[in-house]
């Protein structure tokens, strides 16, 4: 039954991942947001994802009882998308109160996922997200009518979400027993060049993440094909989310990371120089496999090693690399938009590959 209920957890958080980043871009695009205010807008997120976690340190302790009420407002700002999305403060405001929700949801369910079911079972219940972000990509595309649509499916998604996540409760009493360390004692500076990794990967991440759409389809690309890119994507994620089982419990972790950013660099290269080539940008989306199933999977199980309190260890990489890297990377990427946006990509997550040069294996 765990299983069962982590993988429907996985299966409508994602979901309403891909409705967010793949088609409410394009929505906001197209009720006239500038670039850059859809820049901003997606940066609000991620932002508060990396500054929720500090109020971990000291002041809030994550318990059950935080944990719903974080699940209704979850809903709540969902909810809110319909009155909002017509003003850009309002909707700011709004994006900013969800990042907060996220920024505690998923990492709270991560370590019940890796305390319960290991290395080489968090990986097949992780591939039901992929599936739902594959199927929601799927059939939006070929309904998305009216803004209000993507916002129905946004709705419906979190509500689920929060559904599954709220009968998860009951196994999160060894997370809570793990978290009971003296926060006081963490800290990411013992381990700054991981850290800097993490970073730099997720701003390299920023054009992806908010303009593939937008990119493609101002290169020709119908939004039916853009989101079969999308899918073909998801799908060698869930590939290697099936599979990676042996990969990493026989390979170094660090040597993992490394050759996953590394030919992550190489992905946004082939975007840059192909952008309307449709083999190759087909070829760019099977290294998502790579991009983030397997460098995902390989981040949260190495920082599982490094740190005693898991769980605010998982907040503080989702905080960090998702939040200010995708906070970061959302800006960048909404002021350099154009030809040579995944060029800057790619030198970004050079970067990151070089940093881990100084962490020790």
């Amino acid at each position: 039954m765990l299983f069962f209920k982590l993988s429907a957890f996985y299966f409508f958080y994602f979901a309403a991942v891909g409705v967010y980043i793949i088609f409410l871009p394009k929505v906001l695009h197209d009720i006239g947001y500038s670039t850059t205010q859809i820049g901003t807008i997606f940066a609000l997120a991620p932002l508060m994802r990396f500054a929720t976690p500090f109020l971990f340190l000291k002041h809030i302790r994550l318990d059950q009882k935080l944990f719903k009420f974080i699940l209704v407002f979850s809903v709540l700002s969902s909810s809110l998308f319909y009155v909002t999305i017509d003003n850009l403060y309002l909707f700011m405001l709004n994006n900013a109160v969800l990042g907060v929700c996220l920024s505690i949801l998923l990492p709270y369910v991560e370590i019940i996922a890796l305390n319960k079911l290991g290395k080489r079972g968090y990986g097949k219940t992780r591939l039901f997200g992929s599936i739902g972000f594959m199927l929601i990509a799927l059939i939006l595309a070929n309904f998305l009518t009216t803004p209000k649509v993507a916002l129905h499916y946004y709705l419906i998604t979190t509500f689920l979400t929060a559904v599954f996540s709220y009968s998860l409760l009951k196994y999160d009493i060894e997370c809570q027993n793990n978290s009971s360390e003296n926060e006081e004692n963490f800290s990411i500076l013992k381990y700054w060049p991981f850290w800097l990794s993490l970073f730099l990967m997720q701003v390299g991440f920023g054009g992806f993440y908010n303009f593939f759409t937008i990119y493609e389809t101002s290169n020709g690309l119908s939004l039916e094909i853009t989101s079969y890119l999308w899918t073909f994507g998801v799908v060698c994620e869930i590939f290697m989310l099936y599979s990676q089982g042996n990969i990493l419990s026989k390979i170094n972790l660090l040597n993992i990371i490394k050759f996953s950013i590394f030919i992550t660099a190489l992905r946004w290269l082939l975007l840059f120089f192909f952008p309307t080539n449709l083999t190759i940008t087909f070829i760019s989306q099977s290294i998502h496999a790579f991009s983030f199933g397997l460098y995902h999977s390989a981040i949260i199980m190495y920082l599982y090693t490094l740190y005693k309190n898991k769980q605010l260890a998982q907040q503080f990489m989702f905080g960090f690399a998702y939040g200010l890297g995708g906070f970061v990377g959302a800006l960048i990427a909404g002021w350099v938009y154009g030809k040579y946006l995944f060029l800057y990509s790619s030198i970004i997550t050079m970067l990151s590959f070089f940093s881990l040069y100084k962490m020790k294996k």
